[in-house]
């Protein structure tokens, strides 16, 4: 199946010779269809700049940007296919919201017989009357996604969905977001700060530092902890002593944390039965996304899964 978005080598410079700021360093990845894809990475890591040359605004200095199989260079016509929420997404004030998405579809030629159905499903069918001037942040974040679905587009590149919404709200985003490539087999390529939502919004990501690619992977395999178990058992002190004299143990609460992998384990209950102690339960430790992005973020190095 081909892929709904490639880079490959992708750069981009300010400036010429020693005094030049490199923004974007050789980044490449390849998204498909119907994914919900998470671009991640500290404040000036070049996220903002990668995103702008995705959406045509900006020339790369290097490599290549292929939308549906195009060269974007080339032909910009793929850009049609897609839909943007950037900075929030800029309306005028003093029209509603519902206005505000109708002038946007005549400028496009397209999409206003869907505008109704879209305020409704990002949960401003009761406020499309209402002056922009007057929404909260999470409101102009729901309108400027319902413009970013205004064409129908197949790939839609978010910066920042959830920013100013409420719990509640969030929830709902997350919804939306997985129900448009789920339910309608559109693509998702996002970028956010709140990194416990992409974790269980998105099947991939990317992580990006200093302009560079440090890690991409699946979800689920970049939380995989393939050592470390946490031991529910009593007397604590028995289990601690039984397990101690063959790994890693420590305490952690009315717990043990144990430095074991996972051929360990029938190891680890026959000791704890062998040395008198009740044993309640044995899990593996599970990582979250915010440990592993500190770790690769700060250290520059990825750990390994």
């Amino acid at each position: 199946m081909e892929p709904v978005l490639e880079l490959a080598d992708l750069s981009k410079s300010y400036g010429r010779g020693e005094r030049a700021v490199h923004a974007v360093r050789h980044v490449s990845l390849t998204v498909g269809p119907a994914e919900v894809y998470g671009f991640l990475g500290p404040n000036g890591a070049g996220k903002s700049t990668t995103i702008r040359m995705l959406l045509g605004l900006i020339r790369p200095s290097g490599g290549q940007l292929r939308l549906f199989g195009q060269t974007l260079s080339d032909d910009p016509s793929p850009l049609r296919r897609v839909g943007s929420l950037v900075d929030g997404g800029n309306f005028y004030p003093f029209l509603s919201g519902r206005r505000n998405l109708e002038v946007l579809a005549r400028t496009m030629g397209r999409g206003l017989d869907r505008i109704d159905d879209l305020l409704a499903q990002v949960g401003l069918a009761k406020d499309g009357g209402r002056k922009v001037k007057g929404y909260s942040t999470g409101m102009r974040q729901r309108l400027g996604v319902a413009a970013a679905l205004l064409g129908d587009p197949d790939l839609i590149i978010l910066d920042e969905p959830a920013n100013g919404l409420d719990a509640a709200g969030i929830q709902e985003m997350r919804v939306l977001i997985r129900g448009l490539a789920e339910d309608h087999g559109k693509t998702v390529f996002l970028s956010s700060h709140l990194l416990h939502e992409v974790q269980q919004l998105c099947d991939r990501v990317a992580i990006i530092s200093q302009g560079a690619m440090i890690h991409e992977s699946r979800i689920a395999d970049l939380l995989r902890h393939d050592r470390g178990y946490r031991v529910e058992a009593s007397p604590l002190n028995v289990a601690e002593a039984a397990l101690a004299a063959r790994w890693p143990t420590r305490i952690d609460g009315e717990a043990l944390l144990v430095d074991a992998a996972r051929e360990d384990v029938p190891d680890l209950v026959r000791r704890l039965v062998g040395a008198g102690a009740d044993v309640y339960g044995v899990a593996p430790t599970q990582r979250n996304l915010e440990e592993v992005f500190l770790s690769m973020t700060q250290s520059g190095e990825t750990p390994d899964a």
